[in-house]
């Protein structure tokens, strides 16, 4: 084994022992009931919870897909970046003080379904039922394609079969998400925030200095190709509004991503939500703009070398071969690790909690225990994860569509439904299925569907979570409107977490 290999491992093998000494920590402090295991115990810190919820939100679509996206179309991807900012703002404003509050007020929910059940009183269990298969299927799925990434990682940086590297990521999640939960989950994803973030300062920097600065890097991009610097490049003629609107549509989904709102379910108090605001979306500028400069810096870089580079979305894993003593390398390595492993970690226990809560408590054992409970959540990891291995066996998956369309599909089936059902009394059970449906039927027919616009399929025209989350908004206020509204009840408990939002 080189020297290179050694010093690489020996930071990966570094890594991997503080996150399984983080699960250990986890599973001693937490209590052993469903809250402990599946919220922390609603006791997460504003540091913990912004940080959690920027690592398994952004994945290793931060550090491998936005600078390919960068690399490949230049400042076009500036757009998605906006957008996401936007989206993650307004999150935070919106959604993140009245679904702490709400979840709490409508019979302590753990989960989104849960929520959603005791939000319109729905005794039919027809939105848990629902919402429940939707996070299921769709999060299996995506975690599979987030091991995708962690399998590649090996193969491509360490020489380890594709094989290897899925299994080895999928083991020291499930090792530290089994035993340690929620709580395991959320300082893992601190941890991994932190490391993300310091390599999205370190590589764009180390990067500009070995060109001679922005200036430099600028002059030899607009030289390779000034369309690079256009705003509208890569986007079809004529089609510059609609193609701005699709990138920074990105933002629309936040509002309906079941492992990030989670996080506002579990921080330890509503008062702890600016602080969080302002941590997170600091973390978030930084990590974005460290992000797209690296590809900006690694088109310049690759011209420079005159090096051949296949995939795009391997720039960041260029530089850290080609700048970086192997330690440092190494822990860079980590940081795409880190991401990959805090999106897997966050999808694994939503899963886990919705099997155990909508699932197993709702149809087979409604006397369940706490502590049965927490063991069944226990099971469905491992189910899952197993499951998300086998589907994701095929290295050569598509992982970005895959994750575009599931970002898409949850942004319009539970993204208007969170969000109105957080600010409008008015909303009840039938416009909230209708919302749902609506919502995740048009975001596939747009992407499966056989229709074309100018040419074009739909979703290449137009980004799918624009008309699916239309149509589910528009869905939610017709069909509650036409069926009569609330229960009384509802509006009361509505009114309820209005007071308690403002104490």
């Amino acid at each position: 084994m080189n020297g290179v290999s050694s010093g690489v491992l020996i930071s990966l093998g570094v890594y991997f022992l503080v996150m399984l000494g983080i699960g250990v920590y986890a599973y001693f402090k937490q209590s052993n009931d469903t809250e402990g295991y599946m919220l922390g115990g609603r006791s997460l810190g504003p540091a913990v919870t912004a940080l959690s919820a920027g690592a398994s939100d952004m994945s290793g679509w931060l550090l491998l897909g936005l600078p390919g996206y960068m690399y490949a179309d230049g400042v076009v991807s500036i757009w998605i970046a906006l957008g996401l900012t936007l989206g993650a703002l307004l999150n935070y404003i919106i959604v993140a003080p009245r679904l702490r509050v709400y979840t709490e007020v409508a019979n302590n929910a753990i989960t989104l379904p849960d929520y959603f059940a005791n939000r319109f009183e729905d005794k039919s269990h027809m939105l848990r039922v629902i919402s429940a298969i939707v996070i299921i299927l769709f999060f299996t799925v995506y975690t599979a394609a987030s091991l995708v990434g962690g399998g590649k990682l090996f193969e491509s940086s360490l020489n380890l079969s594709y094989a290897t590297g899925l299994w080895v990521t999928a083991g020291v999640v499930v090792a530290y998400t089994l035993f340690g939960g929620f709580l395991a989950v959320s300082m893992t994803d601190f941890v991994q925030g932190v490391i993300m973030l310091f390599a999205m300062i370190i590589v764009p920097v180390v990067a500009f200095t070995d060109l001679g600065g922005i200036s430099a890097a600028t002059t030899a991009v607009k030289n390779i190709d000034p369309n690079l610097l256009n705003f509208t490049n890569g986007l079809p003629d004529g089609m510059a509004i609609l193609g701005i609107i699709s990138l920074m549509a990105w933002g629309l989904g936040y509002f309906g991503q079941p492992h990030i709102i989670v996080r506002f379910m579990a921080i330890r108090s509503v008062k702890d939500v600016p602080t969080a605001r302002n941590i997170g979306m600091s973390w978030m500028v930084v990590s974005l703009v460290g992000s797209l400069m690296t590809g900006f810096a690694g088109r310049a870089y690759v011209q420079k070398t005159a090096m051949t580079l296949d995939d795009p979305e391997t720039i960041f894993l260029v530089f850290t071969q080609f700048l970086f003593t192997p330690l440092v390398s190494g822990f860079l390595l980590a940081a795409i690790l880190a991401a990959i492993m805090s999106t897997i970690s966050s999808q694994l226990l939503v899963v886990s909690s919705s099997l155990t809560k909508d699932v197993y408590k709702l149809f087979l054992d409604r006397e369940a225990s706490e502590s049965r409970q927490v063991m069944v959540g226990r099971i469905s990891v491992i189910v899952v994860a197993i499951v998300s291995i086998m589907l994701a066996s095929n290295p050569d998956s598509s992982v970005l569509t895959l994750v575009s369309n599931a970002w898409a599909g949850f942004g319009a089936a539970f993204g208007p439904l969170v969000i109105f059902s957080l600010i409008w009394r008015g909303m009840n059970r039938n416009g909230a299925v209708a919302g749902m449906v609506v919502g995740a039927l048009t975001v596939i027919l747009w992407i499966y569907g056989p229709f074309q616009m100018n040419g074009m399929a739909l979703n290449s025209w137009l980004y799918a979570i624009v008309p699916g989350f239309v149509l589910s908004t528009i869905a939610i206020f017709v069909v509650s409107i036409a069926t009569g509204g609330p229960k009384p009840t509802v509006a009361a408990t509505f009114k309820e977490m209005e007071l308690n939002l403002h104490k």
